[in-house]
């Protein structure tokens, strides 16, 4: 039976550039891995010739003779002077190596099924895992600025065995089961599959004296307490790291971080968006129709508002300066007062007829803003 076209078979044409052919075989490459297809022989002879097409095309010298001379640039029995007769196309390359230099060395999405993922090494070195922790603040403090004692749980290094896991005076030994590599590879034909030692866990060790205090994990739970700043003006949602707070690593690996993120409480007074504090101001109809001043709160003082004659209600008047600072620049943002106008629920006899006088020499026709007013009394 004839062989597929190499360019055909990744679907790409002959002029496609090294990149196009790398992106293209990926595809393929994970559409019919025998792990995403078990039990399909379809898929997993289609996995070995797009693997095949590859190995020839990703290298400039049997791309330019497979171009020349086609399928037979690698046939033992064409032209031996091509350089290229190999006696079979791949030269026995195994297809999941390829898979493996085409997503990076380790697998790629499927790194479990070749032993790879995570950052444990043949010695069972591990780096510890990064942890979260929430902070909540008040506003205030957000204002301010504060410093905040952390307290939580981790694993530390464990300081009987100095992170070992075996008893001192012991050592580990090599793992019979998997001779030191940490991994098992089962072979089965063509196929090649490698999966962790159930013994060693990977780390190629085993521990025959177990360490009597972290029983061979090498780490032990711990209370942490450490100290961090928040600047002024931090908001909700920023995440601060410290380095090495997080797991430590096992067998000398590299301690993971500490991720803390910043939660402003809700505040009864202010609304916070962005540098800029929202709040909300009632104050009586003659004010807002005269105008006038007022005494008003701020996060950190008290001032002055201006009510400029002939506010209407829902009005917002800014107070630049008053915000929160920004946690960068310290560059304060704005306090937005949002006016709300009081009516007087009840109107002595002499009030109302003052009222009803004043509303009036606004003329008749088209209702005024105190004639409203009026007939809400009623």
């Amino acid at each position: 039976m004839a062989k597929e076209d190499y360019y055909n078979l990744l679907g790409v044409s002959k002029s496609a550039s090294a990149e196009e052919i790398k992106k293209a075989y990926r595809k393929m490459a994970v559409k019919y891995h025998p792990d995403k297809n078990p039990g399909d022989k379809s898929a997993e002879e289609k996995f070995k010739q797009v693997s095949e097409a590859y190995d020839v095309l990703r290298d400039d010298q049997k791309r330019a003779a497979y171009d020349r001379y086609g399928h037979d640039a690698f046939d033992s029995r064409a032209n031996a002077g091509s350089g290229f007769a190999r006696g079979g196309q791949t030269g026995g390359v195994n297809p999941f190596d390829i898979f493996r230099e085409a997503f990076g060395g380790d697998g790629g999405i499927f790194g479990d099924l070749f032993g790879g993922g995570g950052s444990r090494n043949r010695s069972g070195q591990q780096d510890g895992a990064d942890l979260r922790y929430d902070l909540e603040i008040t506003l205030k403090e957000a204002f301010t600025g504060v410093e905040k004692t952390l307290k939580y749980n981790r694993h530390v290094t464990c300081k009987n065995c100095n992170g070992t896991g075996a008893e001192r005076g012991s050592q580990a030994v090599s793992c019979p089961t998997c001779h030191g590599s940490g991994v098992l590879t089962m072979s089965q034909g063509f196929f090649s599959m490698r999966q962790t030692c159930p013994d060693c866990h990977g780390t190629g060790m085993k521990i025959t004296h177990p360490c009597r205090v972290c029983e061979a994990t090498g780490r032990v739970v711990e209370s942490t307490k450490t100290k961090i700043k928040i600047a002024p003006g931090m908001g909700s949602g920023v995440k601060l790291r410290l380095p090495g707070f997080g797991e430590a690593g096992v067998r000398g690996g590299t301690n993971g971080d500490l991720f803390v993120v910043v939660y402003v409480k809700e505040d009864r007074q202010f609304d916070r968006d962005g540098d800029n504090l929202h709040c909300y101001l009632s104050i009586p109809f003659t004010l807002a129709a005269l105008g006038g001043e007022v005494n008003i709160k701020t996060i950190d003082t008290e001032a002055i508002l201006r009510i400029p004659p002939g506010t209407q209600p829902n009005a917002i008047l800014r107070m630049r300066g008053y915000g929160m600072p920004d946690f960068r620049t310290g560059k304060r943002g704005d306090q937005m007062v949002h006016v709300a106008i009081e009516v007087p629920k009840k109107l002595t006899a002499d009030q109302r007829t003052k009222l009803e006088a004043f509303a009036l020499s606004f003329g008749e026709g088209e209702k005024s803003w105190f004639s409203k007013i009026r007939d809400s009394f009623k």
